[in-house]
């Protein structure tokens, strides 16, 4: 009978508003952070959770994640690297075609025909690309990431990253800047004179640079870059700054003519890193792939009209949703009718346990996506619900040093309703506009739920 006869202590469940109650009284009360699982995924989390597969196969896929070591050893053209015939582009995201893809790719692809000088004017790039002649194929499917639209064509030169503990290799494009640039669907004549400098100017010159420099450890930038405050998706000030004191001896000694240009064109470039960050997650992730039974994810990428991801158990299976409008900051008279949905392969960065997954090493990232500094901080915590892991080398100092989390889980998603934490960029949605802004979107549930079917059907 002790329980009349002593104060309440109260275990609360659920909404809070008995908590709240209860605090303004000064009942003593324990919270239980308990979320429902998502609905409809009950019979199939329950198959996956008891296929004596899984807790081996998770942490062999996210053993291999954290032990990557990727290594910028590169710069070469993607006719060289990945074979690109005539008329054939990669995109970001899950495969699309001319007919559904969205104002930004279209506009992405328009200016890769005029670049490539596969059309004469946009009018005659429109009509072959809705003719079907111009194959499209996702980034992802070779072993490359594309910022924003991600359209990759034969005359880009691509940073090339290397796995020295696994073997693999990713690559990723140089980046372009900000403003109006050809992965935001801008394709006017500023737009192609920069990309024809880069091709003729700054590939060479960084490809001869990383030549005479030897390789570059990304994953010791990263975390360095990590506790100067950049969490290495919408913030890489410090990352380019080191890049560049890396790059700088080197870039002299191989083009001393053209050095001065390129060594502006990256200092005035804070995003100049993005682009090696994201090589560096796909290479990391790549490593994790084809784990019988893991329910990790290893991609995560949106093409402007889905959002998708890929799961190690499952292969190179694409499971989609609709790919939802960011909300956050946006650009001079911009505002959210001006946005298109969420587009780009830089997803990867969360997926490997840096952007919005990091977002508490990066205080000074509210100020690009909005939110309050304690919002970002909450963002981090509440991914390490959903995560298999701590990254070993990728540290937050302003929890105690301690690991970003790292390993998307299916089964932890499903249980507990909570869904990745994804910072980015926002392209207008009529092609040829550029970027309007920046800010946080949700993933959509029916990705995650429809590969955590897939998984317990392959379940014996």
């Amino acid at each position: 009978m002790t329980l009349l006869s002593g104060p309440p202590h109260v275990i609360t469940v659920g909404a809070g508003l008995l908590q709240e109650s209860l605090d303004a009284q000064a009942v003593p009360t324990t919270a239980v952070a308990w979320r429902p699982p998502l609905p409809g995924t009950a019979d199939a989390l329950a198959r996956v959770l008891a296929d004596p597969r899984l807790p081996a196969a998770n942490e062999r896929a996210v053993g291999r994640l954290t032990s990557a070591r990727p290594q910028l050893v590169g710069v070469r053209r993607a006719s060289e690297v990945l074979g690109l015939p005539d008329l054939m582009f990669l995109h970001a995201g899950p495969p699309i075609d001319w007919e559904r893809a969205s104002g930004p790719m279209r506009g992405a692809l328009i200016g890769a025909m005029l670049l490539e000088e596969y059309a004469r004017d946009v009018p005659s790039a429109e009509q072959l690309l809705a003719s079907g002649q111009v194959r499209l194929e996702p980034c992802h499917r070779h072993a490359t990431v594309g910022p924003m639209a991600g359209v990759v064509s034969p005359s880009m030169w691509m940073l090339e990253v290397l796995d020295t503990e696994h073997g693999g290799t990713a690559y990723c494009s140089l980046n372009e800047g900000l403003g109006k640039v050809l992965r935001y669907g801008a394709y006017g004549p500023e737009v192609l004179e920069r990309l024809h400098w880069m091709d003729r100017v700054l590939g060479p010159v960084l490809s001869a640079a990383i030549e005479l420099s030897g390789p570059i450890d990304l994953r010791a930038l990263i975390a360095q870059a990590l506790q100067m405050g950049d969490e290495l998706h919408n913030r890489n000030r410090a990352a380019t700054s080191l890049l560049l004191r890396e790059l700088a001896p080197w870039v002299v000694e191989a083009a001393a003519g053209s050095a001065a240009e390129v060594l502006r064109f990256v200092n005035g470039n804070d995003h100049f890193f993005l682009n090696a960050a994201m090589a560096a997650g796909k290479v990391s992730t790549d490593a994790a792939r084809n784990v019988p039974g893991s329910s990790m994810v290893v991609a995560m990428a949106r093409n402007g009209t889905d959002f998708g991801v890929q799961v190690s158990g499952l292969g190179d299976r694409w499971f989609t949703g609709p790919a939802g409008v960011p909300d956050g900051l946006y650009l001079g008279a911009y505002g959210p009718a001006d946005a298109n949905p969420d587009i780009g392969d830089s997803t990867i960065t969360e997926t490997s346990g840096l952007g919005g997954f990091a977002m508490a090493a990066s205080p000074a990232i509210v100020r690009f996506v909005g939110g309050e500094v304690a919002d970002a901080v909450a963002a981090t915590r509440s991914m390490y619900e959903i995560t298999l892991a701590e990254h070993p080398a990728y540290q937050i100092p302003g929890l105690g040093f301690r690991g970003t989390p790292v390993g998307i889980d299916l089964t932890l998603v499903a249980r507990t309703g909570v869904l990745p934490v994804v910072n980015t960029g926002i392209a207008g949605r009529v092609a040829g506009t550029g970027q309007v802004g920046a800010g946080l979107v949700k993933p959509p549930v029916e990705a995650f739920t429809s590969a955590l079917m897939a998984l317990a059907d392959g379940v014996d």
